[in-house]
């Protein structure tokens, strides 16, 4: 680990221990710093963010396997996909507390519909399908705490 980025990583990584976090991304003075873990070995590396020169930081750490498990949730049915989530945040399955939901158990999605939005860090990021077909179940109740790669919805493909 670089010495110049030990005083900025050491209380992230507290912080991601302290609440079991297997992702952590944080932005601020034009750096992005990312923590993530991947693999029991404890090695550390640096890495560039893709079409950005800002540093960030993988933590190696968690075990992938017991990750995946973790994070399954429900037993999916065979013909399904999920839709997972693709950051540590809060799900909320409509924009405004007035609002109806983006999508409900039943709705067809494309790659590009919108199917929820996970808050971090107070900003609210819209999270798309990527995939085709029926939603035939959601796995979150809204306002629930979401973790990397935790499925949030069922498909069956079309």
């Amino acid at each position: 680990m670089s010495e110049d980025l030990g005083p900025v990583l050491e209380p992230l990584l507290k912080l991601m221990d302290k609440h079991d976090l297997l992702e952590l991304e944080v932005a601020r003075e034009g750096m992005t710093v990312r923590l993530k873990k991947k693999c029991e070995e404890a090695r550390k590396e640096i890495v560039a963010l893709p079409g950005q020169n800002l540093p960030a930081a993988s933590l190696a750490g968690a075990n992938d396997a017991s990750a995946g498990a973790s994070a399954a949730g429900a037993a999916q049915a065979p013909g399904t996909t999920t839709i997972k989530s693709p950051m540590v945040g809060t799900f909320y399955r409509q924009g405004s507390p007035e609002s109806d939901p983006y999508i409900e158990t039943g709705d067809t999605v494309t790659p590009d519909t919108v199917v929820c939005l996970i808050e971090a860090m107070k900003v609210f990021n819209e999270i798309k399908a990527e995939t085709e077909g029926e939603i035939v179940e959601v796995l979150v109740n809204d306002g629930e705490a979401v973790e990397f790669g935790q499925p949030l919805f069922v498909v069956k493909p079309r």
